[in-house]
């Protein structure tokens, strides 16, 4: 006799699964560019990020050092082209900084 084996998933899988479902996928996705962004930035720099978020294929970047912000703005379409490189190109049309 063959036993049927239950399938097993990844805990990754399943909440990209699960945010599927329900909608979150750019929650998900703000989340991996939030810590893309711990990895490339010095910890004094990402500690001043105050919040990552997409809305409408923009990704908005809260910041609450002036300094750290006008660095964005000037290399504004640099952390663009960076982020389409990361993770897809179609996912994203425009970078605002707060």
């Amino acid at each position: 006799m063959k036993r049927n084996r239950k399938r097993e998933f990844q805990s990754s899988e399943l909440v990209k699964s699960f945010a599927r479902i329900h909608g979150f996928e750019d929650k998900l996705l703000a989340f991996e560019i939030k810590d893309f962004l711990d990895e490339y930035l010095d910890e004094s720099l990402f500690n001043e990020i105050n919040s990552v978020n997409i809305e409408d294929k923009i990704i908005v970047i809260k910041i609450d050092s002036p300094l750290l912000k006008n660095d964005f703005q000037m290399r504004k379409s640099f952390y663009l082209k960076k982020f389409q490189d990361k993770f897809g190109e179609d996912k994203f049309t425009d970078l605002q900084i707060l």
